[in-house]
């Protein structure tokens, strides 16, 4: 069966193939009577519309809007906090009927890079390293993009948690409880698990770099040296295996900071596997307030961040930037920060009294 085309429709009804694109394109050019003729037409004919490139090329845009959720969609499909920024940027992005696509990294292929080949107006660049693949290209191919959890580039609009503050209330939290032996499960600093012993300034990852530095802001001005901890990746088991690096030692913590709820659940998997509990025995505190804060149990005390507040600034802000790119206006970018707050639930008490 022949491709049926705007000039298909145009010789059924005996107009300009203008006259048809009109019908799609712009509607205020035609009458309803005839505009709705040419629209039943086209339905008759199985028509389904311009084509996509086509319009594309046309019109300079493409609909479409990249997400890069991390440098692992496997690893952000699992993490609930990705997840409910995602769903807050599509439900965001819902009303402007752009299209979203999200974007991985190239894998073995060098002949297939989405991020450089796949046609977009704009990204929203969510917890990427520096030196990211996915990155480089979209900032090489000077697209709109809003950068997320990452630091501020000029030029660039961002939008980032108050890690720094928050950490301070998490570490806050635990002195002021009474707290003196106090430990860090922090993500993978040097890779691999082990214990951290470089300054905290030289950490690379935005919300990695700014939780360290609020919980060292605290505890070192009450003369705690707190041992950190890393562990190779955002996940339960790999927090399980840092927690044991301090738990199993001489000196046992009696509080524990972590990352995120993640590692804070891992930890506290940990502690029971050792008989100690929580929080009578070890007080622990995530990081995020994600459902796994709730879901754990005791329920864990934790930094809140509005996660749904974030997807929407960063969807809004890149909207923004198009329109901006667009009209060839230029104006300052905005670096927006999104406040924290403590939670406190069960997983923290005074510590254990000295035997």
């Amino acid at each position: 069966m022949a491709r049926v085309t705007l000039q298909t429709i145009a010789d059924r009804l005996g107009v300009s193939r203008m006259t048809v694109s009109n019908a799609f394109s712009r509607p205020d050019q035609l009458s309803t009577d005839l505009r709705q003729r040419i629209l039943d037409t086209a339905a008759d004919l199985g028509y389904v519309g311009p084509d996509p490139a086509g319009r594309a090329l046309a019109r300079g845009t493409t609909g479409a809007v990249g997400v890069v959720l991390t440098d692992s969609l496997q690893y952000a499909f699992t993490d609930e906090v990705a997840t409910g920024f995602l769903a807050a940027v599509a439900d965001e992005l819902a009303e402007t009927g752009l299209a979203l696509t999200l974007l991985t990294s190239n894998g073995r292929d060098d002949d297939v890079i989405p991020a450089r080949d796949v046609a977009i107006d704009g990204a929203v660049v969510y917890s990427c390293q520096s030196d990211s693949v996915i990155r480089r290209w979209l900032v090489r191919r000077k697209l709109p993009l809003v950068m997320v959890d990452q630091d501020p580039v000029a030029g660039v609009p961002s939008v980032n948690v108050d890690d720094r503050a928050g950490a301070r209330a998490a570490a806050q939290h635990l002195v002021d409880l009474g707290h003196r032996r106090v430990a860090i499960v922090t993500l993978a600093i040097e890779g691999g698990t082990g214990i951290f012993t470089d300054p905290p300034g030289k950490v690379e990852g935005h919300p990695t770099r700014e939780r360290l530095l609020g919980w060292l802001d605290v505890l070192n001005s009450v003369g705690i040296d707190p041992t950190v901890v890393q562990a190779s990746s955002n996940a339960e088991n790999d927090a399980q295996q840092a927690a044991r690096v301090v738990l199993y030692s001489m000196e046992r913590p009696t509080a524990i900071l972590c990352f995120s709820d993640v590692l804070a659940l891992g930890v506290m998997r940990c502690a029971e596997e050792l008989g100690l509990p929580v929080p009578d025995g070890l007080s622990v505190v995530g990081f995020d307030d994600s459902p796994v804060a709730r879901r754990a149990r005791p329920a864990l005390t934790t930094v809140h961040q509005d996660v749904p507040a974030k997807g929407r600034l960063a969807a809004s802000a890149l909207v923004t930037a198009i329109a901006q790119a667009r009209d060839g206006t230029k104006r300052r970018a905005r670096h927006q920060l999104v406040p924290t707050e403590l939670v406190v639930r069960g997983s923290t008490a005074p510590p254990p009294a000295a035997p």
